[in-house]
């Protein structure tokens, strides 16, 4: 018997260790979305392909398959972050999690947008830590970079001025937990992909 996409992706998570080092055991996480990521290049992020520096250089594009919240009337918003919970090394992760991207306001693509084809989710706001792309020091073995989409508590959500999210020199970003910050800011996990990139 197949599993269905959102149960693979799940079981996924679960092989590869995503669940419980980036994703907690409890409560249980039941994707209600597929996330596709794909960066400029034209790679995408294929639950644990490797990728290389040069492929995910510059700051991919996101694309998700909306989720229609019943009791809600307002369009949701989600919050997008990518974390490196293998820093400096899988072995060794004293760094974990290296925060590499936080932008929040993000919204599924308007329905005309099937019209042209252009099916990327908008973002409407300045990225609150913006995209660092991998760079895994020589050495280092595989690093898995977690992608996790969040829906929004609000429409009017945001992160404060004085965040640790906006701290964003290369020292301001490790040791961080992005299950500690949804919780902190009413997040709802809703889809997760991940891509490999090796420090050698």
């Amino acid at each position: 018997m197949m599993l269905d996409p959102l149960n693979a992706v799940r079981e996924d998570l679960k092989e590869n260790g995503i669940i419980p080092d980036v994703i907690p055991v409890d409560p249980p996480f039941h994707p209600k979305a597929l996330l596709v990521v794909t960066f400029p290049t034209s790679q995408e992020a294929l639950l644990g392909n490797t990728l290389t520096k040069t492929d995910t250089a510059d700051e991919p594009t996101v694309a998700f398959t909306p989720m229609q919240v019943p009791d809600q009337t307002d369009e949701p918003t989600y919050t997008l972050v990518m974390t490196d919970p293998d820093a400096p090394s899988k072995n060794n992760p004293k760094f974990r999690e290296w925060r590499h991207w936080v932008v929040t306001g993000v919204k599924a693509p308007p329905t005309s947008a099937i019209e042209t084809d252009n099916l990327d989710a908008q973002l409407t706001k300045p990225a609150v830590t913006p995209y660092y792309p991998p760079t895994p020091p020589p050495g280092t073995g595989k690093h898995r970079y977690v992608l996790l989409l969040y829906q929004e508590p609000s429409a009017d959500f945001s992160i404060p001025a004085d965040a640790p999210e906006r701290k964003n020199e290369p020292v301001d970003r490790k040791n961080w937990n992005a299950a500690r910050f949804a919780d902190k800011h009413g997040l709802k996990l809703v889809g997760v992909n991940y891509f490999v990139v090796v420090g050698e």
